[in-house]
């Protein structure tokens, strides 16, 4: 297990760090009333190295979220293959879900921390980690929470049985390549479950700034994005996702694989 925990939380760091600019374009999409959330406006007012804020919070977030997402599902794995004998990739997206889950309950206030360090500019809210998780009352750190493991259960068990499914299917031909059926699976994921993405940002948000629009539960907020942004509203910053979410799980499928080799002479 302590392999597995190490596995999962060093392929996140990786994946995570590698797009860290499209990763701070998208919530900026999703976010974008707040003032100066594009990356023009980060370069010309804080400067280059600014498109990787938010960074170490996700650094943060992501090592132990990753790291218990891996270990949870590589443990449940083997107890659900055996209850699903004849159906691996129920087994697969049970295992991936219920990972899911438990990994973002378990570290969804340093998401919320890296959304707001990410959305500030100029330091002009919070000086860092610790001064948001001080500040920010505990209601609202977790604000989202619900639909956020929902959403994360979701991408997460589709990605890991699409990319079992995948790498079975492209067995033994020249497309059985891990990062590009790892960059399939996490497309193919978020393109199901986006929705969900942009409604735990809209709530995660609540209080951060004025601009912000007011929400008071999760079907409040359905009802007021569909009336004012239409059914698009919902997957706006899905193009900037892609051009995220294909690299970022390429290299986490590629990382996994390599990494289970290094440390345990085995696949995943």
């Amino acid at each position: 297990m302590f392999n597995d925990l190490l596995i999962g939380g060093i392929a996140g760091v990786i994946s995570r760090s590698s797009v860290a600019p499209i990763e701070l374009l998208r919530v900026q999409r999703q976010a974008h009333f707040i003032p100066n959330s594009t990356l023009k406006d980060v370069y010309k007012k804080e400067g280059f190295r600014y498109f990787w804020k938010g960074n170490l919070a996700n650094c943060s977030r992501i090592f132990p979220q990753m790291a218990i997402n891996f270990s949870v599902f590589k443990n449940t794995q083997n107890v659900s293959k055996k209850i699903f004998t004849n159906h691996k990739h129920i087994s697969d997206f049970l295992s991936g879900a219920l990972a899911g889950s438990i990994s973002m309950a378990a570290t969804y206030p340093l998401e919320t921390t890296k959304t707001y360090l990410s959305l500030q500019t100029n330091k002009n809210k919070y000086k860092g980690i610790y001064d948001v998780l001080k500040n920010v009352p505990t209601r609202q750190i977790y604000q989202g929470v619900g639909v956020s493991m929902l959403g994360f259960a979701s991408w997460s068990g589709i990605q890991y049985a699409t990319y079992f499914k995948l790498t079975e299917k492209f067995k033994n031909t020249p497309y059985n390549s891990k990062l590009l059926l790892g960059g399939l699976a996490g497309s193919f994921a978020i393109t199901i479950t986006y929705p969900t993405d942009l409604l735990r940002r809209r709530l995660q948000i609540q209080g951060f700034d004025k601009t912000v629009p007011k929400y008071n539960n999760i079907f409040h907020a359905i009802k007021k994005i569909y009336k004012h942004e239409g059914f698009f509203g919902f997957y706006r910053g899905l193009s900037v996702n892609y051009m995220k979410t294909f690299p970022q799980t390429a290299l986490q499928f590629w990382a996994l694989e390599n990494l289970n080799l290094l440390f345990k002479n085995e696949n995943i």
